[in-house]
């Protein structure tokens, strides 16, 4: 979970500084490949979690 709150925060904070900073959209673009890339994290994370496991 921590790792997914730090990508967050760092996705959060380079769409910010790209959409405020003129010429610097590439960071814009950066924010939104991390933002995508913690939400199919959290995704994968809950679909591994939630599979039944084979009782022992």
């Amino acid at each position: 979970m921590v790792l997914f709150l730090m990508l967050l925060a760092s996705a959060i904070s380079l769409v910010v500084i790209g959409a405020v900073m003129e010429g610097m959209l590439y960071l814009l673009s950066i924010g939104v490949l991390l933002l995508i890339a913690a939400v199919l994290y959290l995704f994968v994370r809950s679909v591994w979690r939630s599979r039944p496991r084979p009782a022992r």
